[in-house]
């Protein structure tokens, strides 16, 4: 969901990178760092990118902005020359996903918070003056609220408090970690404001995900794909339109958009940083154990990121909410021992 316009990276497929050969482990002729996932981590990672050329000298790192989703499937799709070495990720690893990874040699998973940011909702500077509960926002996007179709057109038909407009929402697609932390953070904790929603999570575990996640497809959510600045000038041009992106996002086009409170908390830099605001997430990225010695970079990539990830960093410049100290201290002694992640602290 970010256009990819930096001058020192390069785009490469997939399929020109298996020309040079797969291979069964981390040795091979490749020589510069590929980077795959999150579009929210993607400017991010540009700026380290170029940190990291200037400062070790390195061939430019190729960095693709595929989504979290369908970064953690290259990522985990193998050990060599033909796989990523880097996934960002702006939502933690799946139990699901590791299992993928183990099962095709990818075993030993480096995982690294690199800070937070958040899913700011958003509408023009001259839009509704919307203000949100995460039960409104449950309510106007599932496909079958609370186990029936939605039948909602206009905002007043969630809330007879909120305008008679029509809902549009523009928003990331299924493989987007926005997406996924969209449904965790946001519409399961409005699907489980009805107590019997609650209960189900215990009795029926998928139709739980299923009632409290699927997002309606009849027009009134419409995915944008990888690209946050698009969803940016819908909504800047559409003053009735909300628009879901990462906050950083938000934070770049104040002078045309206004973030949208959500439980009477708005988007800001404090409110995502102490977590208060509803849609706060952690960022990260994931390092492919077995490349650290063929596929030169990947240590210093890390490195970068933890030179300028502090309050004084480049990072927080680009946009990136600082984590807390205690956080960057952990994640800076796993950038110096590289150590694996304990697979079975991921859900």
């Amino acid at each position: 969901m970010f256009p990819m316009k930096n001058t020192i990276l390069v785009a490469a497929s997939a399929l020109a990178l298996s020309a040079c050969g797969s291979g069964s482990s981390g040795g091979g002729a490749r020589d510069h760092l590929r980077v795959v996932g999150s579009s929210t981590v993607y400017p991010f990672a540009s700026l380290i990118a170029e940190n990291t050329v200037k400062a070790a000298g390195i061939k430019a790192p190729v960095i693709e902005s595929t989504g979290t989703g369908a970064g953690m499937k290259l990522f985990c799709a193998g050990v060599g020359i033909a796989h990523p070495d880097v996934e960002m990720a702006s939502r933690r690893m799946k139990a699901s996903e590791y299992e993928d990874c183990a099962k095709n040699g990818v075993k030993d998973v480096v995982e690294i918070q690199i800070g937070l940011d958040g899913i700011a909702f958003a509408e023009a500077t001259g839009g509704q003056d919307m203000k949100l509960s995460v039960a409104d926002i449950y309510k106007a996007l599932a496909a079958n609220p609370f186990g029936k179709p939605n039948t909602a057109k206009n905002w007043n038909d969630v809330n007879p408090a909120l305008p008679a407009n029509p809902i549009s929402v523009y928003g990331p697609p299924s493989t987007s970690g926005t997406r996924d932390a969209l449904a965790e953070l946001i519409l399961t904790k409005g699907c489980e404001s009805d107590p019997a929603m609650k209960a189900l999570k215990d009795s029926d575990k998928d139709k739980h995900k299923k009632l409290c996640t699927e997002v309606r497809t009849d027009g009134a959510y419409v995915e944008q794909g990888e690209n946050d600045n698009l969803i940016v000038q819908k909504i800047a041009a559409n003053p009735k339109a909300l628009g879901i992106f990462g906050f950083s996002f938000l934070e770049e086009n104040m002078d045309k958009l206004k973030g949208v409170p959500v439980g009477g908390i708005a988007p800001t830099y404090q409110t995502v940083s102490d977590f208060s605001y509803p849609g706060a997430r952690p960022l990260y990225i994931y390092v492919k154990a077995a490349h650290l010695k063929s596929i030169k970079g990947i240590n210093e990539f890390a490195a970068e990121f933890a030179k300028n990830w502090g309050p004084d960093g480049a990072l927080k410049g680009r946009g990136m909410v600082v984590a807390p100290e205690d956080v960057r201290t952990k994640a800076a002694g796993i950038v110096q021992s590289m150590t694996p992640l304990d697979p079975s602290e991921l859900k």
